[in-house]
């Protein structure tokens, strides 16, 4: 094993007498810090800062500005509840923002506040056209009669179902024929005139469900048209394709063109520039493949031609926004474990722009996962590492230099012991480079030994970079005395696309090889006690989790699984992408030549092998991995004498959303590893 690079954002010999390990509870006090944008004089950011009460189990999000050039920052609005920015008006300089649905107005300080709407039915997704005459926003239309009580009027109190086709249910809701449409409608100062539906009847969606947003619905800079994406088909058609596409409704003559016909993958994030001329936006080739490479595309209207600006640079990329001289574009994308900025330089013939014009802007421990804006060469970014929540930083775009503008959580983290963070290049089974992340417990001693955690990501395709989330937080799990190793296998971004692809239809082969040869390499050393690791994940990392405890030959003490895939065969049969289950697992468990996954890469299938304590955590309404997964596992390992905890929660979907739920998680994670690690 080789060492490459050590970053230690607190040395083994640094003191920690006056600082405390992370636990949960401290954790969630965390202020969760967000940007929103650039001020209109351009002097100041601002930014949305959100604080969990666990008493009262509910998040409450206030506005602040703080100076680009630095200094005290200030909370400009208190309300009870959530507001966040909709525009901000380049003459006036006062801000336009949406609070419990409706629109609000008031001046760059937070003064002046007043209420513009009163919209019966709240509004979501707001944009007001550049010309400030126009206002979209989205709300959801009844299309489909799906609920019995609609279609049978004498049954008022019935709660059945009916359904005649696939997609009935998606992510963590039951299709109830309800579609989000985008709206406009004339406006002026709060007046909003006659709404027209630009999706008149069509059972489609925009934003995306389930997690799409305004960066689904934009304004052409004329005023003159709507941009938006959605995936034009429905039911079976709908569960097994990936084609979005990118669509332009004029308003003058209440037409709709399909920008991206023929592009059969993902088309997302359409942004144009500050004239019209370009249109940008994000695009994968392949129908169905859900983590293809991402690539930015430009249409030029002068010249009629589209264009593919990273055809030929081997990485992905995840978002994108235009430099304020329409020179440039800057791109966030993962590389080598951690997320940076790129740069691409754009001349007139856009034919000559190739993965020479790609530069990468930044580096360091760390992921910038957030663009808010820029101003000259400075551009304001969102920074986390494995040590810290989300903050904003100043990025000099000639020098790449990180600057740290806000400091929300600094007081709090002066109080919390630090992991070291460090790299190490790990060879795999085939020969090839492997990063693994270990992150080391607040003052280790390299003379002791350690319980270590084998860490499985999910995905099977997201990256393992320098994030920091309130659930898999490694700092948390560092704390608690462990070391976390976390690989970054077969199937993650940032290491050429081939790498990226080389997981799908091989999921319990390779990419478990990877895990195996990193827990291996690592218990070589001296500080890790070898007779007390685990292995812990979610989602993918929790089939991997199913598949290393029917074949990890006793390497590990304990497992913990969250949502993960059981029994391929009964998860083909109700998950509801489907598009996902045949691109990775290669089609249905029925066909002639079925996969070879439902046999040499099944969890079920050598689950008799099982031997070692493990505890399972399920989602209640978790429709990607949906139930029935996590109580076949632990009925499995109950029924076989094998020691296992179920952790059911009842209304969390794939994720851990609630915050005493949160608590109780880790709770449960942490007491199950000191009983049976």
């Amino acid at each position: 094993m080789k060492k490459i690079l050590v970053y230690s954002l607190l040395l083994f010999t640094t003191p920690i007498f006056a600082q405390k390990n992370l636990t949960p509870e401290m954790l969630w006090k965390l202020g969760r810090v967000s940007g929103e944008t650039i001020s209109a004089d351009k002097k100041s950011v601002i930014y949305g800062v959100s604080n969990f009460e666990l008493a009262s189990n509910k998040s409450e999000r206030n506005l602040y500005s703080i100076p680009l050039l630095g200094g005290a920052s200030k909370q400009i609005t208190n309300s009870l509840g959530s507001e966040s920015v909709v525009k901000v008006d380049e003459k006036t300089g006062r801000a336009t923002y949406s609070y419990k649905g409706q629109l609000w107005e008031m001046n760059a300080d937070g003064t002046g506040a007043k209420q513009l709407t009163n919209f019966k039915d709240g509004l979501e997704n707001v944009r007001i056209s550049p010309d400030g005459k126009y206002i979209l926003y989205t709300k959801d239309v009844a299309i489909v009669k799906n609920i019995a009580s609609d279609k049978y009027k004498d049954l008022p109190k019935s709660d059945a179902y009916v359904y005649e086709d696939l997609n009935y249910r998606h992510w963590d809701t039951w299709e109830d024929g309800k579609f989000s449409h985008v709206f406009f409608a004339a406006y002026e100062n709060g007046k909003i005139g006659t709404e027209t539906d630009i999706m008149k009847d069509e059972p489609y969606d925009c934003p995306q469900k389930p997690s799409g947003g305004l960066e689904d619905v934009i304004w052409s800079p004329d005023s003159k048209s709507i941009v938006y994406v959605t995936k034009k088909k429905y039911g079976k058609d709908y569960a097994q394709s990936t084609n979005t596409d990118i669509f332009r409704y004029e308003i003058g003559h209440q037409i709709t063109v399909n920008l991206t016909d023929g592009m059969v993958g993902y088309d997302t994030q359409p942004a144009y520039n500050y004239d019209g001329s370009r249109l940008a936006w994000t695009s994968m080739a392949e129908d169905g493949y859900e983590t293809d490479k991402n690539d930015i595309r430009i249409y030029d209207y002068k010249l009629n031609q589209c264009y593919n600006l990273t055809k030929d640079w081997d990485e992905t990329v995840n978002s994108f926004v235009w430099s304020a001289d329409k020179s440039k574009i800057y791109f966030l994308a993962v590389k080598d474990g951690t997320e940076q900025i790129f740069e691409i330089s754009l001349g007139n013939d856009l034919s000559q722009t190739t993965g020479k014009n790609i530069k990468m802007l930044t580096s360091g421990r760390w992921d910038i996962n957030g663009i808010v804006g820029q101003v000259g060469n400075t551009m304001v970014v969102s920074r986390t590492d494995m040590n810290h929540s989300a903050e904003l930083f100043k990025v000099d775009l000639k020098t790449g230099t990180l600057t740290e503008l806000t400091t929300v959580n600094k007081a709090a983290y002066a109080d919390i012991a630090m992991s070291e963070v460090e790299a190490k290049t790990i060879k795999t089974t085939d020969g090839k480079d492997m990063l693994t992340w270990v992150i080391y417990p607040p003052g280790f001693d390299p003379a002791k030994k350690y319980p270590t955690l084998l860490y499985c990501q999910g995905g099977p395709q997201s990256a393992l970079s320098q994030f920091y989330s309130v659930r898999w937080n490694f700092q948390l799990m560092a704390a608690q005395g462990y070391i976390v190793v976390a690989p970054n296998r077969r199937g993650m971004p940032g290491h050429g696309v081939e790498w990226n692809k080389e997981i799908s239809g091989d999921w319990g082969g390779q990419a478990i090889k990877d895990y195996l040869s990193a827990i291996d390499a690592l218990a070589k050393e001296p500080y890790v006690d070898k007779d007390r690791l685990g292995c812990v994940g979610a989602s993918y990392g929790g089939y991997s989790v199913y598949m290393l405890a029917g074949i990890h030959e006793n390497r590990f003490k304990t497992f913990i699984a969250h949502d993960g895939l059981f029994d391929l065969r009964s998860w083909y049969g109700t998950t509801e992408e489907l598009f996902f289950a045949n691109h990775d697992i290669g089609g249905p468990f029925w066909a002639a030549n079925a996969p070879k996954s439902y046999q040499d890469f099944n969890p079920v299938n050598f689950v008799n092998k099982w031997n070692t304590p493990i505890m399972i955590v399920q989602g209640g309404r978790d429709y990607r991995v949906p139930v029935e997964q996590g109580l076949e596992a632990f009925q499995a390992a109950q029924l076989q004498g094998i020691k296992s905890k179920l952790l059911y929660l009842t209304e969390e979907n794939h994720w851990v959303l609630s915050g005493q739920n949160g608590i109780v998680w880790q709770r449960e994670f942490f007491s199950w590893l000191k009983e049976t690690l």
